[in-house]
């Protein structure tokens, strides 16, 4: 268990109660403020919050002689206190290291995180989540994590997946708080590996989060009737209601990928209970970080659009605090919990000008009084791609065995920047091999299998990127242990995929035998060590170089990156071939 969550001693309990009587002095103690009081929601003037190390003693009017000589005094006149924001859901480790997520978060009133593992388990199996659990250990804020089901459609990628025993191993760690989302249809279907991961982390009382898009009716029962007990997939109003009906806690979504507050804000005119809805951000980009903040960004945008102030502060702190049984520690200001406070101007103004986590002031005024640590990585974590050797313009032909002028092929149809359809387009063929069309938006698309069996590659044909010339790569696509590269022609994605190669990992835009943009993820082809402002304008520059050469996709990374998830509808990609995920099965690339 990380320093920022333990037991406390006998001792420590015995100065807490004392200061709680009025009888031993404080070590900080914030006075003449207004708290809202997050369990019976009201808001209470002229309270003093009372705090002995980490914790808090005492909230009221009758603090005795516990404000002494040596008691740091924060006076909040005119001022606000709330609990320390909490996000339900994150992916914290792409593609930034948890020192610098910290240095952001904190600042802005996160006090304690829940995140996926996911990514790096896919390039680095069990020994890349511990070494990640580590990084985020001990830092200034609490920071939870959950194991991944490591749902998906690659078939190697399965094979090397997270196993029981290795789940049993993450699942002792006081940290762990659980499993984390299992893909619902993958469950309902019966796959046998995530079954016992379920069946494994249910033995232990832990929780499992849940990922419900497009599940309803039965299939939605089904897969809650499992132990799923919360989910961050519904994006209407009518979609919370069914969940929270059948005993979900829901965390509404708004982070990089998708944004949902708006279109389901309008629940609040619902004659509902809300105490199991809550806030999220399911991983935000540097360019949010930097921009608008964390979550009291998600916070004020809740009250901007209407919800209760304090129903919207519930939502951040002990509606997730008692989704995850933790409230007894976090989530509100009361007497022995942590001391995890924020003081703002007022209730509807959620602009951080005091934040305290674990008893200490960690940042104020926007500006970090205290520093996340940082971590120092072993060799092992820099080692994921195995590729054997340089790519070639060749590795990208797409043969065809007759002699026709052109075929029938199924095409991944890009109609938005995450979801695709298939499209079955007549291909010209010249020299035994198809060719993408480019002034048709028709691009060659290719999946490279980077870790365990090492170059095993798939190419096929995508339609919606908008490139006219050139390819751009990345090591970071979901739910597998892959790269992923798109291009006009086989010689600049050739190239991509070697700088990939070279960097360890990262990204790469490549045009006429240049490297237009890059950035390196040498952290498990995930994460970058560089500062995110370095990695924001680093990927602001691979945006722009895709944009010149044609690229329509606003989020380019992103596009690229979910072709081969099992999450998002429906024409898919793996190193074996096209996965329908309607029918949850390999499709030919070639009709007829």
């Amino acid at each position: 268990m990380s320093k920022s969550v333990s037991h406390p001693t006998q001792e420590q309990l015995y100065e807490l109660m004392k200061v709680s009587l009025g009888e031993a002095t404080a070590d900080l103690a914030i006075v003449n403020g207004s708290i809202v009081n997050v369990y019976t929601g009201e808001m209470l003037t002229g309270d003093a919050v009372l705090i002995k190390g980490d914790k808090i003693a005492y909230v009221g009017k009758d603090t005795g002689k516990a404000i002494g000589s040596s008691t740091k005094v924060i006076d909040a006149t005119g001022k606000t206190l709330i609990p320390g924001f909490i996000d339900g859901h994150s992916h914290m480790l792409y593609p930034f290291s948890a020192t610098e997520l910290v240095r952001f978060a904190m600042k802005r009133g996160t006090t304690t995180i829940f995140t996926e593992t996911g990514e790096i388990a896919f390039s680095l199996g069990y020994h890349g989540i511990v070494e990640y659990l580590k990084s985020i250990k001990n830092q200034p804020i609490k920071i939870f994590a959950t194991a991944p089901p490591m749902a998906t459609l690659s078939r190697v990628a399965k094979e090397n997946a997270l196993n029981v025993n290795e789940l049993r191993k993450l699942l002792r760690m006081k940290d762990v708080i659980g499993l984390g989302e299992p893909y619902w249809a993958q469950v309902v279907e019966g796959d046998p590996r995530i079954f016992d991961l379920i069946v494994e982390t249910a033995k232990t009382g832990k929780k499992i989060d849940g990922h419900t898009s497009g599940a309803k009716g039965n299939k939605l029962q089904a897969y809650i009737a499992l132990g799923v007990s919360s989910c961050h997939e519904p994006v209407t109003s009518e979609e919370i209601k069914e969940r929270l009906r059948a005993g979900l806690y829901i965390f509404i979504r708004e982070g990089e990928i998708r944004r949902e507050l708006e279109a389901v804000a309008k629940i609040r005119e619902e004659k509902l209970d809300l105490r199991r809805l809550g806030l999220c951000t399911d991983g935000l980009g540097p360019r949010e970080f930097i921009n608008n903040g964390h979550m009291d960004f998600v916070v004020q945008k809740a009250i901007d659009l209407g919800f209760d102030p304090i129903q919207a502060i519930q939502m951040a702190t002990i509606n997730t605090a008692q989704r995850f049984g933790m409230d007894n520690l976090i989530g509100g200001i009361g007497p022995g919990k942590y001391a995890d406070i924020i003081i703002i101007p007022e209730m509807k103004t959620i602009r951080p000008e005091y934040v305290i986590s674990n008893g200490q002031v960690v940042a104020q005024d926007g500006q970090l009084v205290v520093s996340p640590r940082k971590h120092t990585y072993p060799s092992s974590v820099y080692d994921s791609i195995h590729l054997p050797r340089q790519f070639e313009t060749n590795d990208f032909v797409i043969p065809v065995k007759d002699a026709r002028d052109k075929v029938k092929v199924r095409v991944i149809d890009q109609v938005a920047v995450l979801v695709t359809k298939e499209a079955i387009i007549d291909i010209p063929v010249s020299d035994g091999e198809l060719q993408p069309e480019v002034s048709q938006d028709i691009l060659k698309v290719a999946t490279i299998e980077k870790t365990y069996t090492p170059g095993k590659t798939f190419v096929g044909l995508i339609r919606g990127i908008g490139l006219k010339n050139g390819a751009i790569a990345t090591s970071t696509p979901w739910d597998c242990s892959n790269i992923i590269v798109v291009g006009c022609h086989g010689t600049d994605m050739a190239q991509a995929v070697n700088r990939i190669r070279e960097l360890g990992g990262g990204i790469a835009v490549c045009a006429g035998g240049k490297i237009m943009a890059e950035i390196s993820f040498p952290v498990g082809a995930q994460i970058s060590l560089e500062p995110m402002e370095t990695i924001a304008s680093k990927l602001n520059g691979i945006q722009r170089a895709a944009a010149d050469l044609g690229c329509q996709s606003p989020h380019i990374h992103l596009t690229i990156d979910v072709l081969t998830t099992p999450a998002i509808p429906f024409l898919r990609i793996t190193e074996d071939g096209l996965m329908d995920i309607r029918q949850n099965k390999l499709v030919s690339l070639m009709v007829d």
